[in-house]
């Protein structure tokens, strides 16, 4: 750690640290004493995720005082919680300060204590639906439940989840996590049981592992994490991810092999991740920069280049802050029109019979 001892960095430092929410007046002062933590530790930021190694770049650019200290980029929303339980007492660089989670872990890491508050300056521009009043997590990004189909390898692109279970799918499909601990397998199931006949909740999880046990025994499911490299070499020629990881993993291909990105007629599941600031974070100065960093319009315009739809996307889209090229490199509107936004109590209770129910259920363990 790179810590300047001027008393007014030490100061501002202080200050900052003990309060709980900025103003756009303090960000000189915030900058300042970030850049005398000199350090920020993240994890679970893939740099094909949404963008993020951009984002991460631009941080860098803009703040070059400030060392990007990245663990575990393909950890689980579960792992990131775990990370910073284990490290409540290390102020070392397997710590992090900060953390991007599925929403139904936002009010389980507020619950635990192992968040805390802080409002950005762009705050009011958040919609309230999808932000903690207190300030502990707030929705960064979204996007809907997709396949990623290697067209080299499948004649026929499946168009809906119980397309999953045919024949033809034999030792192809795959989740992009493991659905004991990864938001985004744990929507996954969440959209099949949708199309499987269950209401978002418990009947969506229930149903999406009868849905997943199906394909599982029909001899379909690979209980690998599904990821670009995976898709590419046919070990899971089939792998449903977030829209924005199998857009970005397409054009990172770049045709070899072609890669068509289908958002399924049925079960169309809209998923918001949260960002939040350890209550344990050994940088926290560090951490609120990069918060607003992230929800300042350059950061936000870095996430809809890796197609992510923003959180204040309408925000942005109203001021006129959106190029038009931007836009017109999204999917169709039209694909999304039948997207459902489960409320945060639906994915909590579709995640608790997720995780408490997959072994029993489904009984294929996924690993990496």
């Amino acid at each position: 750690m790179n810590c300047k001892s001027t008393a007014t960095g030490l100061v501002a430092m202080i200050a900052l640290t003990s309060t709980g929410v900025a103003s756009a007046q303090d960000l000189a002062a915030l900058e300042q004493a970030a850049k005398a933590e000199g350090m920020l530790t993240t994890i679970a930021l893939p740099h094909d995720w949404c963008g993020y190694g951009a984002v991460i770049e631009g941080f860098k650019a803009k703040y070059p005082g400030i060392q990007v200290n990245e663990l575990n980029p393909d950890a689980g929303s579960a792992d990131e919680l775990e990370a910073i339980r284990a490290n409540k007492d290390n102020k070392g660089p397997q710590a992090p300060d900060v953390i991007d989670v599925g929403l139904s872990f936002g009010p389980q890491a507020k619950t635990e204590g192992l968040i805390q508050p802080y409002k950005v300056a762009t705050w009011d521009s958040i919609p309230d639906d999808a932000k903690d009043a207190e300030g502990y997590w707030y929705g960064d990004y979204y996007g809907v439940m997709a396949f990623g189909v290697n067209s080299d390898l499948v004649d026929t692109v499946p168009t809906s989840w119980k397309d999953l279970t045919k024949p033809e799918y034999a030792n192809a499909f795959a989740l992009a996590g493991d659905p004991r601990a990864s938001a985004q397998a744990i929507i996954s199931v969440m959209a099949a049981g949708i199309a499987n006949g269950g209401e978002p909740g418990e009947a969506s999880g229930q149903k999406g592992m009868e849905l997943m046990a199906q394909v599982n025994k029909a001899g379909n499911f690979v209980p690998v994490i599904g990821k670009s490299a995976t898709i590419a070499q046919g070990a899971t020629p089939i792998v449903t991810a977030w829209d924005y990881n199998l857009l970005s993993w397409r054009d990172g291909l770049n045709g070899n092999p072609p890669v068509e990105v289908v958002i399924p007629e049925d079960g169309v599941v809209a998923g918001v991740y949260v960002q939040a600031i350890s209550a344990f974070a050994p940088h926290p100065n560090a951490a609120k920069l990069w918060m607003e960093y992230l929800y300042s319009d350059e950061g936000q315009l870095g996430w809809l280049k890796g197609y992510c739809h923003p959180i204040r996307f309408n925000d942005l889209v109203k001021n006129g802050k959106v190029p038009q090229e931007m836009l017109d490199a999204l999917p169709p509107a039209a694909a999304y029109e039948k997207a459902i936004f489960p409320s945060l109590e639906q994915q909590e209770a579709n995640k608790k019979v997720v995780t408490e129910g997959w072994d029993s259920v489904v009984g294929a363990a996924v690993k990496e």
